[in-house]
């Protein structure tokens, strides 16, 4: 049995206050740049009769999960931490006027996952654990949840630290039920008994952190959320400045 080791995992910070837990969020104070070429409107794209193109999702080559036609003609990828508030407020920010941009068939939404901590490695492996088409609706429920996350694992913190500790597979179980994640999941229909298989997958784990560590350092991604429309990097970390970006690459 080997020794899953987290590289550039900010380990430190898993159970100090909450504010530590920005260090690697992107400011919301950064301005636009970066923004597509502007295109005339795109028009809606029809799903198959009976669906919507949210409910379409998939497991990208990248490793990453995506929600929205495949081939919809914009492509949005972000970069994005389990625990970080950055991204959480990006997404109760985005969450109507995103839904309508892949709900037309114009957007597609890829995210991508930026290990920032064994916490956030933890909540990657629950939201994968239902597989492509849950991804994303759990993932929105922890970043709405994600200060009583925190809350839960701050005062466990004696046995979120025995957890990071561990040497054998089970430690993701064991951080799980430290900040309460097991009952959280299994109140989204992911039973306590799946939640335990997928946490003791530690070469998904690894998987998870190896994609993290190259594709942050093939784009320079420094921290979350980081943006990308059709290939192009966005800096700015709020729908304030995404918004209008994508509808000048044609989304409305």
């Amino acid at each position: 049995m080997t020794r899953l080791t987290f590289p550039r995992l900010l380990i430190a910070g898993l159970v100090a206050p909450l504010a530590l837990g920005l260090a690697a969020c992107g400011s919301s104070d950064e301005t636009a740049e970066g923004a597509p070429p502007k295109s005339e409107p795109i028009a809606a794209i029809p799903a198959p009769q009976g669906t919507s193109w949210t409910e379409v999702a998939a497991v990208t080559p990248e490793g990453g999960y995506r929600e929205g036609k495949p081939d919809a003609p914009i492509k949005l990828v972000e970069y994005a931490s389990h625990t970080c508030p950055h991204c959480s407020d990006f997404a109760a920010e985005s969450a109507e006027g995103l839904e309508k941009m892949v709900a037309s068939g114009v957007v597609s939404y890829e995210l991508r996952n930026q290990i920032h901590d064994p916490l956030d490695l933890t909540i990657a492996l629950l939201a994968r654990c239902n597989g492509p088409e849950a991804f994303h609706p759990l993932t929105r429920q922890a970043w709405s949840s994600l200060q009583e996350i925190y809350g839960t694992a701050q005062s466990n913190a004696q046995a979120m630290q025995s957890a990071m500790q561990a040497q054998d597979d089970s430690r993701f179980q064991r951080m799980a039920e430290a900040a309460g994640l097991i009952d959280f999941f299994a109140a989204r229909g992911i039973s306590r008994e799946k939640a335990q298989q997928c946490l003791a997958n530690t070469q998904e784990a690894r998987e998870i952190v190896e994609r993290s560590n190259t594709q942050s350092d093939e784009l320079a991604v420094t921290g979350t959320p980081t943006f990308f429309i059709n290939g192009k990097r966005i800096e700015g970390t709020t729908w304030e400045i995404l918004e209008p970006a994508l509808q000048q690459a044609g989304a409305r």
